[in-house]
């Protein structure tokens, strides 16, 4: 708190237990200030203990920081953008084509289904659509949603989340109350050995053999 004699103009601030020293002489005016609070004003009059009593001037509020960040559609939709061309070559169309002497054979879409282009068009479309799906379980199955549930923090938090991360089908289904619900169940299963680690799941691998 800020402490100021309004004839002297000297000044000081309190310590951690409310004391200050100011030199005042009886008649001086005491002006005390802190932010969020309004300002206070005492007349000295030979008093030996000044009591301060300020009223706020505000609802203090705790800073809060907020970052901004993408829903996995938006990111979906980036990635679409940046990689169309992997797109198109992922989804050559109708190989059967219709012109003006009849129906035939497009040998263009026969070309992009099985080029080693088109393969890697498609290998990175599902990478693409995997990154889509985790990201729409993190928005929903979230480190916050789950602590606040469980009271989990820290390791045993990360080993929890890991554990009993929940499908994409399950996430885009389940209400809220079903989300909840099935974080304290599994919850119940993790207090009987809260240190266990699941082996991830393994990748599949497509392996191609060229004859």
């Amino acid at each position: 708190m800020f402490i100021k004699n309004d004839r002297t103009k000297e000044n000081t601030f309190n310590n951690v237990r409310g004391e200050f020293d100011l030199y005042v002489s009886s008649g001086d005016k005491i002006v005390t200030e802190k932010e969020g609070f309004f300002a206070d004003t005492i007349h000295y009059t030979g008093q030996k203990v000044l009591m301060v009593y300020l009223k706020r001037s505000s609802i203090y509020i705790p800073e809060v920081s907020v970052v901004a960040r993408r829903s996995p559609e938006e990111v979906l939709k980036q990635r679409q953008e940046d990689f169309s061309k992997a797109y198109k070559l992922a989804d050559p169309g109708s190989i059967f084509s219709v012109g003006p002497t009849g129906a035939g054979v497009s040998i263009g879409a026969i070309y992009s289904m099985f080029s080693r282009e088109a393969k890697n068009a498609r290998r990175l479309t599902r990478i693409i659509r995997q990154e889509y799906e985790d990201n729409v379980i993190d928005s929903k199955f979230t480190p916050d949603l789950v602590s606040n549930l469980t009271g989990l923090s820290g390791r045993k938090l990360s080993n929890f989340m890991s554990n009993f991360r929940p499908s994409y089908y399950f996430v885009t289904v389940a209400t809220p109350y079903e989300l909840s619900s099935y974080i304290r169940s599994k919850y119940e299963i993790f207090k009987l050995n809260p240190n266990l680690r699941f082996l991830p799941t393994l990748p599949d691998i497509n392996l191609e053999v060229n004859n």
